[in-house]
């Protein structure tokens, strides 16, 4: 079984986000992509606004009609910070005989050297970066180790960002053909990110 995990805040998970998980899944033959939100990810400045309940709904919804798409709450069960080695070595021994990769934006690839631990993640699994607008991809500048480690997808470019949706609300513009339908309803009957 060949599976790819998409981590993240979800905070909302958004169109370019679904696009990536689709294309990746493609590319590389996964049997399934698991949509996995992040309960604390040691990377961002900040806290999600939406709660843990709310982004995981969120992704439910956004991830219902794909068979391929399966939704772990496994990282939010797990509370706490969310370092990528410590989840995947669990899920290993949880799924031995799994064959992982972690899917990720062109921008976290570079910023790879910096995760937790990189080096026995490496070992693990194989990384899939999708290309983002305006992003330069310079994987021959990683370390040899990591560049054998790394696949790219090609993706349609869609400058769509959950920082930028969440203002668009703030500010009492539309998200419509940002995220999907049901994401959208969700967030307009809880009035996420409003204030």
């Amino acid at each position: 079984m060949k599976i790819g995990i998409m981590g993240g805040t979800f905070d909302p998970i958004h169109l370019g986000h679904l696009l990536a998980a689709e294309r990746v899944g493609e590319a590389c033959s996964l049997d399934e992509v698991w949509l996995m939100p992040a309960s604390i990810p040691p990377h961002k400045l900040h806290a999600p606004l939406a709660s843990a309940e709310h982004r995981l709904e969120m992704v439910k919804r956004a991830a219902d009609n794909n068979p391929r798409f399966r939704v772990m709450d496994y990282e939010l069960v797990k509370g706490g910070t969310s370092y990528t080695v410590d989840t995947v070595t669990e899920l290993m021994q949880l799924y031995p005989g799994t064959e992982f990769s972690y899917i990720m934006g062109a921008d976290m690839i570079m910023y790879l050297p910096k995760w937790h631990r990189i080096g026995d993640l490496a070992k693990l699994v194989q990384f899939i970066g999708v290309a983002r607008p305006g992003f330069v991809l310079r994987v021959d500048e990683l370390e040899p180790m990591l560049q054998e480690r790394i696949t790219i997808v090609p993706m349609p470019q869609m400058d769509i960002s959950s920082t930028d949706i969440r203002e668009r609300i703030r500010e009492g513009l539309s998200v419509r053909y940002l995220v999907s339908a049901p994401v959208l309803d969700y967030m307009e009957v809880n009035r996420l990110y409003e204030t």
